[in-house]
Formats: C-alpha cells, sequence, structure tokens
C-alpha cells in the first residue's frame, strides 16, 4: 500500500526566501522517500535592511507580505498537509522582527517561527547524509547564509558538534564582519575539526549549488580546493555587470557568490580539506524531515 503526502518548508533568509514543497512516500516494509516537487525562491534581501538599519523596510515589508500570501496559495494548490516556517538572523536582529511575524500571519495565515543560530544549524544537521557521504568519514558541514554561516562537524555519520556564526554574504557585502568573528571561527576549526584526519567538507547553500553546477562536475563528486580557489579568482577578475551578462549570473547571485566563496575557501584551508562536496540540502530539507519524524513543532494547512 503506498501513501503520498506533501509537506512545506518555508525558509525566510537573510539573502532570499524560499518555499520547498517536497512529496513523502511511505510504503510497507520500504524506507520513507523524500522527494523535492517543487522550490520557489523569491530575492528579498532583507540582511540589506537589518544589518545596515536595524529593521525591515516598508518595501520589503510588502514583498514579505505578497510572498507569503503567495506561498499560502501555493500550498493550498499542491494539497500540503503539514508546513514549518522558519526565518534565521536577518528577521531575528530586526527590531520590527515581530511586527511583520504578526502582520504575515494576519495577513496570509503564514505561523513563522524566529529560530535561533544553533537550532538552525540543528535542523540543517538533521538533513539525512548517509546516501551522500562515507559513513567511515569525518566531515565539516557548512551552510552558507546572508546573515549567517552554520558549522557542523560529522563523524562516522553522527553530528558531534554545531555551531553558528555571524559571517554570511549580505553582512560581507555591507563589510560588518570583523576580523575577530574570522578569528573565533578559524580557532573553533582549530579545536574541533583539526583532530581528524582526511577532513572534507560538505557545502549547502545556493551559492555553493550554483558553483557546483557551473563546474560540470557528476553529482556525488567533489570539487577540489584548487578548482574552487581558481575559479574564486575567476570571478573577482570580472565586475558585477559582467558576472551578469558574460557568466550568466541572476543579479541576486553575481554579488554574494563571492563572499560565499571566501566563507568556503576559508573553511576547507582551516580545516585542512582537499575536497568540498555539494549535495544540494539545506535548512528547508531538514525542516520537512523533522516535521515528519514530529523533532520540531509544525502547523496544518
Amino acid at each position: 500500500m503506498l501513501s503520498l503526502k506533501k509537506y512545506a518548508a518555508i525558509d525566510i533568509g537573510s539573502n532570499a526566501v524560499r518555499l520547498l514543497i517536497s512529496n513523502i512516500i511511505e510504503q510497507k516494509g520500504r524506507p520513507v522517500q523524500f522527494k523535492k516537487n517543487s522550490l520557489v525562491r523569491v530575492p528579498i534581501r532583507l540582511g540589506a535592511d537589518v544589518f545596515v538599519k536595524g529593521k525591515i523596510s516598508k518595501e520589503n515589508t510588502q514583498r514579505i507580505l505578497d510572498t507569503m500570501l503567495a506561498f499560502k496559495l501555493l500550498m493550498k494548490s499542491h494539497k500540503v498537509v503539514k508546513y514549518k516556517a522558519c526565518a534565521t538572523s536577518a528577521m531575528r536582529e530586526s527590531t520590527n522582527g515581530k511586527q511583520i511575524v504578526d502582520l504575515v500571519l494576519d495577513h496570509a495565515g503564514i505561523s513563522i517561527d524566529v529560530i535561533e543560530g544553533e537550532e538552525e544549524a540543528a535542523i540543517i544537521a538533521a538533513t539525512d547524509l548517509n546516501k551522500y557521504i562515507d559513513p567511515n568519514k569525518t566531515y565539516l558541514y557548512v551552510d552558507v547564509g546572508g546573515g549567517s554561516t552554520e558549522f557542523t562537524v560529522i563523524d562516522h555519520g553522527k553530528s558531534i558538534v554545531s555551531k553558528s556564526f555571524k559571517i554570511g554574504t549580505v553582512r560581507l557585502l555591507n563589510d560588518m564582519v570583523k576580523n575577530e568573528a574570522w578569528q573565533e571561527l578559524r580557532e573553533w576549526i582549530a579545536t574541533h575539526a583539526l583532530g581528524y584526519d582526511k577532513l572534507s567538507v560538505i557545502g549547502s547553500g545556493g551559492n555553493i549549488n550554483k558553483i557546483f553546477k557551473i563546474s560540470g562536475k557528476s553529482m556525488g563528486k567533489p570539487l577540489s580546493y584548487f578548482y574552487m580557489s581558481s575559479y574564486y579568482n575567476t570571478l573577482q577578475s570580472y565586475s558585477y555587470d559582467e558576472r551578469i551578462t558574460e557568466l550568466d549570473l541572476n543579479q541576486d547571485r553575481a554579488d554574494v557568490i563571492i563572499p560565499a566563496m571566501r566563507i568556503y575557501l576559508s573553511a576547507m584551508k582551516w580545516s585542512g580539506a582537499k575536497n568540498i562536496y555539494v549535495p544540494k540540502i539545506g535548512l528547508a530539507d531538514g525542516v520537512i524531515k523533522s516535521i515528519y519524524y514530529d523533532t520540531v513543532s509544525s502547523n496544518t494547512q
């Protein structure tokens, strides 16, 4: 007997807002399957407001309200039965974040949970990485966002330690990351990751997914440190406009991709990793699985 239902995850990040709708396929005698059905991404750069001015602008507040209403209708059309909406660093640091959460509930009927960085890292770590990684090896999982980056050490398939750092692409674009933050990250990696032999990095986030697609590598094959550093130098040799016209990057990707690569390269260098794997999973995937396994609260449609 086959059972198929749909769950949804909304990720309100500092650089973009995403709706992931997944099919949950249950069949007697077989492991449950999580299959992506639809992914919608809207580039509302909340972090550009919050990290510079401390609050979300009227324009972006309206864009959030419109987007959440659209997501509500999409979930209804897809017959989603359960969903969870999470907001990360931009919303939790905004002085009007709570007000916007209340407005979204009134306007679109969507309840938003503003989560802390450590909870974000834990949800991301809940994603099923077993089909992407070697269970006998050690990895440093790096999820780069606009406002923060979440790091998790995974050894023999188990999450050992996680931490969130306020080092993100939008913060870096606005020159808001001090040397002390980089030093804290370097020391954390030295304390928690350097003791393992032959550690590799797992990268998640829209930027590393784009870099992986550009590389032409087949799924499951890693990108080398040499490739990453070479492409980083290539990107820097182009202007913002040229990255859009010559390298075919979207306008909301063409600027943040460089600071994202800086974070990934720093993580690889400081951990001694020669390769980075890109399984194309992130917070939204972790939310879907957490809803299914009932490790987080969720809402019904």
